[in-house]
Parts: C-alpha cells; sequence; structure tokens
C-alpha cells in the first residue's frame, strides 16, 4: 500500500489464501535521526487482493497507518493514515485513495510531499479494443487529484483526461489531453530564477498533444506539446525523447525539453538536454551512462553506472557523478562522487 514515508520494511507476515487470493499484514519501525538527533516511526498496513472479484475480476483494498515524532517536532498531529481501493481490469481500470497527513507528522527516515492535508484522488479510465481501423486499444482516461487542508478547504486540483489515447496494431501511439488544475497559493512560487508567481487563487487549463513510436523500431522516440494557461499567463513545453538501438546490446538515447512561459511577474525560456548510453556487455553485465545540461543551473552532469548481476541474489553496482558549471562564462569543476553497493537477497 503507498506509503508516504519510503521507509523500509522492517518486518512482513503474508497470509495466502490460495494462488488467486492474498492478504498480507506489513509493519514497519525506525529508530534514529540521520541529523544526530533522537526520533523514530512506526506503523502498519494491511493489503487484500483477488483475481475472483465478480467472477474474474481484480480488485484489491488496502489500509495503512503511521506514527512518528521527533524531540524538535513542531506541536500537532503527528500521525498520518490512508486508504486504496483499486479495480485494475482490462476494460475498466478505476481507483479511489485517500491519505491523510498530519500538521506535525515530520518522520526522521522519509519523507512526506504535504503535511496537514487530505490528499484524495480518483481514477476511471476505460480501455476498449475496437478491433477495426488498425486500432489495438484506445484508452479514455479520467483522473482527478485533490489537496484539501485539514478544515476541508482546497489548496489544489488536477483533473486530467485523455479522450484521445490510441495505440495502433504496429505500436504506435497518438494522444490528446484536457486538463483543468487549479492552485491556492499563500505565498510566493518560484518558476523560474527571477520569476516569482504571487500569492491568490489561480484556474486555469492545460493541453497535450503526443505522439510516440514503437519501441519495437530500431529507431524511435516521442514528441509531446504542452500548452495553455500557466497560472495569469501561458507556457510551452517542447519534449522530444529520441531512440536508436544499433545493435540488440546498444541503446542510445536523446532527450530534450524547451519551456517558455509569459507571466505577468516576467518571462523565462529553460531548456534541458541530455544524452544516455545503455550498453550490454553480457547479459549479466551493464553499463548506464547520462550526461545532461540545463540552462538554469547552467552546470553539466553526469552519471555512469555499473552492474554486475553476480548470481540471481547478488548485484553489485558501482557508480560515478561529475558535475562541472558555468560561472561567468568559464567552466569549472563543481562536484564528485563515486559509490558503490552491493546487494544479496536472502530467499526462504
Amino acid at each position: 500500500v503507498d506509503s508516504v514515508t519510503g521507509a523500509t520494511e522492517m518486518a512482513v507476515f503474508r497470509i495466502r489464501q490460495n494462488v488467486l487470493r492474498e492478504s498480507s499484514i506489513g509493519a514497519v519501525a525506525t529508530l534514529g535521526d540521520p541529523t544526530g538527533g533522537t526520533g523514530w516511526l512506526a506503523g502498519a498496513d494491511a493489503t487484500f487482493r483477488t483475481s475472483r472479484f465478480r467472477g474474474s475480476k481484480n480488485l484489491l483494498i488496502g489500509a495503512w497507518v503511521l506514527g512518528a515524532d521527533r524531540p524538535e517536532a513542531a506541536a500537532g498531529n503527528k500521525s498520518a493514515l490512508g486508504l486504496l481501493l483499486d479495480y485494475p481490469n482490462d476494460l475498466v481500470d478505476a481507483s479511489l485513495s485517500w491519505k491523510r497527513i498530519g500538521d506535525a507528522f515530520d518522520p526522521p527516515l522519509g519523507f512526506v510531499p504535504r503535511r496537514g492535508v487530505n490528499l484524495i484522488s480518483i481514477g476511471a479510465d476505460i480501455s476498449p479494443r475496437p478491433g477495426r481501423w488498425g486500432i489495438r486499444q484506445m484508452f479514455f482516461e479520467n483522473r482527478f487529484t485533490t489537496a484539501l487542508d485539514l478544515n476541508g478547504r482546497w489548496e489544489s486540483y488536477r483533473l486530467f483526461t485523455a479522450p484521445i489515447n490510441w495505440q495502433f496494431e504496429g505500436g504506435d501511439r497518438i494522444e490528446a489531453n484536457f486538463v483543468p488544475q487549479g492552485e491556492r497559493l499563500l505565498e510566493p512560487f518560484e518558476v523560474a530564477e527571477g520569476v516569482n508567481v504571487t500569492p491568490g487563487v489561480y484556474r486555469y487549463t492545460r493541453y497535450r498533444l503526443e505522439a510516440e513510436f514503437a519501441a519495437r523500431r530500431r529507431v524511435g522516440g516521442q514528441l509531446t506539446w504542452w500548452f495553455g494557461n500557466f497560472y495569469g499567463g501561458t507556457l510551452n513545453q517542447f519534449q522530444v525523447e529520441a531512440r536508436w538501438r544499433p545493435s540488440a546490446s546498444l541503446a542510445i538515447e536523446l532527450d530534450g525539453e524547451h519551456n517558455r512561459g509569459r507571466l505577468p511577474e516576467g518571462d523565462f525560456n529553460t531548456t534541458v538536454v541530455g544524452t544516455r548510453i545503455r550498453y550490454s556487455v553480457s547479459p549479466n553485465v551493464s553499463i548506464n551512462s547520462l550526461v545532461q545540461y540545463d540552462t538554469e543551473s547552467r552546470s553539466i552532469g553526469s552519471n555512469s553506472r555499473l552492474r554486475w548481476t553476480m548470481t540471481p541474489t547478488a548485484e553489485l553496482f558501482v557508480i560515478y557523478n561529475h558535475n562541472v558549471r558555468d560561472r561567468l562564462d568559464r567552466w569549472s569543476f563543481d562536484s564528485n562522487r563515486f559509490l558503490t553497493k552491493f546487494q544479496y537477497t536472502f530467499r526462504r
């Protein structure tokens, strides 16, 4: 079940009824604070899933609760809880989730998206398979999310709809989206360097057009254009992804995004470009390298990772990060980091 802490699960007790039905109860507990203080977190979750609902449908029901405290934590509600109802099926995929996060919930290990809120998400997707016009499947997506404070006053909302999202028999896909949303800002919000949106209530609508080429192609990728209103102005976002697979063991990817905003508080233009190379030396050894540049921070960062699967239960990772920054039209060293990680899984 969706936990808000990201903490490692300490103990899980599973009760299997049969192959098609499963109930699970989990517990989590942490002690200590990476900043040097003392603190704790404890909680539990429960999940029931079945593939026999109404004969042959999938259904999942889950709930979780957490409590945390540290000496320097503010006074208030220090708990969090949530519920999930999920109906993930081929024709109809529906879900309902609710999270309540206390205003003083501050786990020493982990993080929360917001405090003092009720987070609600409702989704209902219908995905028919017409079997004609060269269309493999249509996805009519509808998803509403909102954040309310503990008194029930809305802070933000977003309605994501996809009146067109068609996947063709060849694997290519096209999509068009209509996304009304709103935000109640209580303090200035920085959207780009030197551009701060003033506090207030904002309601606006965003649109998206997208085309994706099938992943099976030697040359593929995706084109995306977000446009429409943005707070008190407009924002255009252009995203390009290109993939080239010259062989089964080598893949080269190019990514780019350009944002052009026009707001009453000021205009901004930002660009992020990057390239990724994936190479499989063997089925057990792979190398992944990413280089990225963005105009906002005026920096180039690289991440290189070697993954060696020694056995089905043992893996070794070797990671190197390197960053340089443009300061006064001169490139200079910013930071680097070398990491190794060994992972072993015990199975019973």
